[in-house]
């Protein structure tokens, strides 16, 4: 029996209402606990260090098909290079990371649990095997389902019932976590070399708009109860004009009822930046993140992601092909293109954000725009969209950015002057609390999720905890921004299921976390029902036989299974 103390830090849990206060948490065999139930205790000394749960990112690529083509085509990230004399196992990369890097750079930074937001059905046990090689961090997966033939067959026939029973056997077979939506109806389309240019478009072959299958799939996703809403890459990302159509897309989703005990939310619209440009074309290019917020703000049941822009060399990844074809067209760099029948697509390219570029300039600050702007620091999640902003290691940067107005100021010297006429950055001189940064960063992001047991330490919590070398009470936040980036570069500890894993910024402990995964179950008769119908199309579309195409359970390293009783259905 392990039991570990955590003593005299100065502790951040929004979750249960504390913060910046001096405590000790108490864990027990991997679970915060209110006492001991024994001797034989560890103990860090957390004086004079803030104290928070272990990070939960909501959406970063980490794992799958198109990590590993966007490998392939970024030979030269090999060239940073993360020594076994450093870590127990050795790795590499820097926008596209290795399966070993992945878990201890994020394990570095005091994050604990990750989700990869773009899985093909179809290919996910290639992504299971590559999450179970991640050291340390628990991880999840959302099997994409925007451009899916059977959905929208369901969605093209009004049968929400047997949409239903269909995702939950998708669910099951993925080891999914939750829906993702990308370019719901565009990514199918650029199948026959087209895209929608909105959510009124039908998609061809089809007769359903992406608003049919955003609203049908949200509708199911309540129907079920799953742990977390419909994740939704809008149409026209990344387009100058396209906050409209988010705007629009927020509208499609009111009024609708979540199905959780455990989230507020029905809908939640990812790297929100990319969706949040106004002007009608690239010479008038701006921000209009300003309206997007204004939007959250006026709905409690919606949340967002930033999708915050770095400047410097990454590598985007998304399942949008026409975007990523339109991108390559910009930038005449390295492209591929994928498709993965019957299910969705996707793009690989290069891209440097510059500093000194007008466009870029803009994504920058929009970014900061969102997180500045939408009251509730619970209904915007720090992401960066790994990598297609940037690396997720850049986060200590964008924290420094949210709770300094002097670090934004520093940043803008050198950024071209059009952020001052396309965007409000300048003119916001509001500055986030390390507890406002907790909730973007793991309380409210672990509820958005629906996973219960992370993102906060009351008792029950999960033993993931992140401790840093700062004290608010010595260092001028606003002022001191670098003391900021440093401490949260390098945790002082993290503690993964009450264990330390990191200490001063050094990985001390190779283990692997757990993967979530949800099992919904609908009733016998309807499971039946649409089971036969599963078996015929797969017959008439698919290239594999249905029963190659289930992820078995030895593929899911230390299985952590959701159970969702829906058979009311």
């Amino acid at each position: 029996m392990s039991r570990l103390e955590i003593k005299n830090g100065i502790v951040y849990d929004p979750a249960n209402g504390v913060s910046g206060e001096k405590k000790d948490i108490l864990i027990e065999d991997g679970e915060v606990v209110e006492s001991f139930s024994g001797d034989s205790v560890e103990t860090i000394d957390a004086s004079d260090k803030i104290v928070m749960p272990g990070g939960v990112d909501i959406h970063s690529h980490i794992a799958g098909s198109k990590v590993n083509a966007g490998r392939k085509i970024r030979p030269e990230e090999g060239r940073t290079y993360y020594s076994n004399k450093e870590y127990p196992r050795a790795g590499a990369g820097k926008s596209i990371l290795s399966t070993f890097s992945t878990g201890y750079l994020y394990a570095k930074l005091g994050w604990t649990t990750v989700v990869d937001p773009a899985m093909p059905p179809l290919e996910a046990r290639h992504t299971h095997e590559e999450l179970s090689d991640i050291p340390i961090i628990d991880k999840a997966a959302y099997p994409l389902v925007g451009n899916n033939w059977i959905v929208m067959e369901y969605l093209k026939d009004d049968d929400l019932e047997g949409l239903a029973a269909y995702i939950s056997w998708l669910l099951k077979v993925t080891k999914g976590y939750a829906l993702k939506i990308v370019n719901p109806g565009g990514t199918e389309s650029w199948g026959w070399g087209k895209n929608v240019g909105g959510l009124d478009d039908t998609v061809r072959h089809f007769d359903v708009t992406p608003a049919d299958i955003i609203e049908g799939l949200q509708e199911v996703n309540e129907m079920l109860g799953l742990p977390h809403s419909i994740h939704v890459h809008g149409n026209n990302l990344g387009m100058p004009g396209n906050y409209r159509t988010a705007l629009d897309t927020f509208d499609i989703t009111k009024g609708v009822k979540s199905g959780s005990p455990d989230r507020d939310s029905v809908f939640h619209l990812t790297h929100a930046q990319f969706n949040s440009y106004a002007g009608k074309s690239w010479k008038e290019f701006s921000s209009g993140a300003e309206e997007i917020a204004k939007k959250v703000n006026q709905r409690d049941d919606v949340a967002i992601d930033m999708g915050q822009v770095i400047f410097g060399n990454t590598t985007t990844m998304t399942s949008d092909g026409p975007f990523q074809y339109n991108l390559q067209r910009l930038n005449h760099l390295k492209w591929v293109n994928a498709d993965v029948e019957m299910e969705t697509g996707a793009g690989i390219v290069p891209f440097v954000y510059h500093e000194n570029h007008p466009v870029n300039a803009v994504q920058w600050a929009a970014g900061l725009e969102l997180a500045l702007q939408v009251d509730d620091p619970g209904k915007v999640m720090l992401t960066t969209d790994h990598p297609n902003g940037g690396p997720f290691t850049s986060y200590p940067k964008v924290i420094s950015w949210l709770v300094s107005r002097e670090a934004r100021k520093a940043e803008m010297e050198n950024v071209h002057k059009n952020v001052e006429k396309a965007t409000t950055l300048t003119s916001l001189d509001r500055e986030l609390s390390l507890g406002d940064v907790t909730q973007m960063s793991r309380s409210a992001t672990a509820k958005v999720l629906g996973m219960t047991n992370r993102g906060h330490l009351g008792p029950g919590a999960k033993g993931d905890v992140a401790i840093y070398d700062l004290n608010p009470e010595k260092v001028d936040l606003s002022k001191e921004y670098e003391k900021v980036r440093e401490a949260f570069e390098n945790a002082a500890y993290c503690v993964k299921d009450g264990e330390v894993v990191v200490k001063d910024g050094e990985v001390k402990k190779d283990k692997y976390g757990s993967t979530l995964w949800v099992d919904s179950k609908v009733s016998d008769d309807l499971e039946e029902e649409v089971s036969k119908e599963i078996r015929k199309k797969f017959k008439k579309y698919y290239t594999v036989n249905i029963d190659n195409y289930p992820t078995q359970a030895e593929y899911v390293k230390n299985s952590e299974k959701i159970s969702i009783d829906a058979t009311d259905l």
